[in-house]
Parts: C-alpha cells; structure tokens; sequence
C-alpha cells in the first residue's frame, strides 16, 4: 500500500532533473546491463520528453521518488528511486497507467530484470515476445509484456 502522502502529478519542467536523478539511480541499482548514454545525455532526454509524453512523478513529501512516461501505446519508463522500494509507490504509479489506458498497453523488461518481471506479473500482465537483444541499444535480451484489462 502507498504511503498517504504519496501525490501523483504531471511532471512540470522543474521536475527534469528529479526524473532523471531517479532514472539514473533506479537503472545502477536494479539487475540491468549497463548504460549506453551518459547522465547528461540522460538528462537532456528526459527533459526534452516532458513535452512530447505523458509523464507523471510520485511526489512523497515534497521529493520526487518515482516517475512514469507514457505514450498513448507504451508504458516507456515507470521506475522508483532505489530507497523507496517495497511501499507501494511503483503500484500506485502502475495503477494511474492503467487507469489513463484503459485499452492496455505494451512495455519491455530486460529479460534479466527478474525483480520488474515478477512485479509486472503480479499486476497482471503478460509476457510475449522475447527478443536476443540485437534491436535494442543495450544488445541484451529482452520481452515485451502487455496490459490489457
């Protein structure tokens, strides 16, 4: 369950470098391979997307501790800063996509991202396609997975 004071928001421009904070510090923590772009390009990206994607931040407190970006198809990014995991704040940010689409929608996981998979799984969606990884950036396998109510 997530904390009570947990508020989700559309993410402003002021917000940009608190997402990308999260995004870098999620991606070091959780079994992923590593990065092919650095922080400032991480940065510069996230920044130029709050315009161009839905993007929502979990705001406990006044800290930003999670964010998710979403396209009208694609859950493209939903992660949580490493010391807020196991509160319900990923949940909550799962369920505000599933709530804004309806119709479903699609996501890839790094296949060894076991600890996204389960949790995925256990908000119910659905394993497809799994991939040897050459389409992506990183080179490393991966499976889409999709939510439809």
């Amino acid at each position: 369950m997530a904390p009570t004071d947990l508020l989700l928001r559309p993410a402003e421009p002021a917000d940009a470098e608190d997402l990308a904070a999260v995004h870098l510090a999620a991606r070091r923590a959780a079994p992923m391979p590593p990065p092919v772009h650095g922080d400032d390009e991480v940065r510069r990206f996230l920044a130029s997307r709050l315009d161009r994607d839905e993007v929502w931040v979990a705001d406990l407190g006044g800290v930003v501790v999670g964010y998710l970006r979403l396209t009208p198809t694609w859950l493209d990014d939903l992660y949580v800063d490493p010391a807020y995991l196991r509160r319900g704040i990923g949940s909550a940010m799962l369920e505000l996509a599933q709530a804004l689409r309806p119709g479903g929608f699609g996501l890839w996981v790094f296949l060894a991202n076991a600890p996204a998979r389960a949790f995925y799984a256990r908000h119910g969606l659905v394993e497809g396609e799994h991939t040897d990884g050459l389409a992506n950036e990183e080179r490393e396998p991966d499976v889409a997975l999709r939510w439809e109510p």
